[in-house]
């Protein structure tokens, strides 16, 4: 398996990056060092997330990383596990797929 992002996914990480570098200065790497660590979780295990079918996205599944609060939202295609969106759990929604 290869973990992969979609062009949406990569502009909303960079965009939580940024905001968690200026906003959690104690912590800056945090939110970076657990997607990593979530990354290699969902790559070595891809069933491991729970399935979200609150959306058309068939075989889509959700990972919460604990210590951001953000979740991981993918899907497995063949050999590849790809990442759709990194989203707040505190917005009351999930992003749009």
């Amino acid at each position: 398996m290869s973990v992969c992002t979609t062009a949406t996914c990569e502009t909303q990480i960079t965009l939580i990056d940024a905001w968690w570098r200026l906003n959690r200065p104690k912590a800056p790497d945090l939110f970076l060092d657990e997607l990593a660590d979530t990354f290699a979780l969902i790559d070595s295990a891809p069933q491991l997330g729970r399935p979200w079918t609150s959306t058309e996205v068939p075989g889509l599944r959700r990972v919460v990383m604990r210590a951001t609060r953000y979740h991981v939202y993918y899907r497995q295609d063949d050999d590849d596990v790809v990442v759709l969106a990194v989203w707040s759990a505190v917005r009351g929604r999930g992003p749009l797929l």
